[in-house]
């Protein structure tokens, strides 16, 4: 072989070879622009996951400030209710006082009436 030919058989080679890298590259760009889109959708989830997350903890702090609001209200009723039962018992107490002291004067006056109804016979 010639060189001439030797060096026209090198360009072939050197042609198929560039053929194939561009190929190659051309495959390798498609995988990379897909690569790529899986990344941005990737990043995008990530997003909404954080947004997702932080309204999430925004609303869970909203629910502890409730309950803690709750709780206070549940002991000031509590209190209320203590203070309403003393209340209450010491309501009874002279509720009954008063009612034994009533059946005494009744008593009392049923016998001055019949005192009154001995006279006048």
């Amino acid at each position: 072989m010639s060189d001439s030919e030797a060096g026209a058989e090198t360009r072939n080679e050197g042609q198929q070879a560039g053929h194939e890298e561009t190929g190659a590259l051309a495959v390798s760009v498609d995988d990379f622009s897909a690569l790529e889109e899986r990344v941005r959708r990737a990043v995008e989830v990530v997003k909404r996951e954080r947004q997702a997350r932080a309204a999430a903890e925004a609303r869970a702090g909203e629910l502890e400030t409730r309950v803690s609001e709750a709780e206070a209200r549940a002991a000031q009723a509590e209190t209320q209710v203590q203070t309403q039962s003393t209340s209450v018992d010491r309501l009874e107490r002279e509720t009954s006082a008063l009612r034994a002291e009533r059946d005494q004067v009744r008593e009392r006056v049923e016998r001055l009436l019949k005192q009154f109804d001995s006279l006048e016979l």
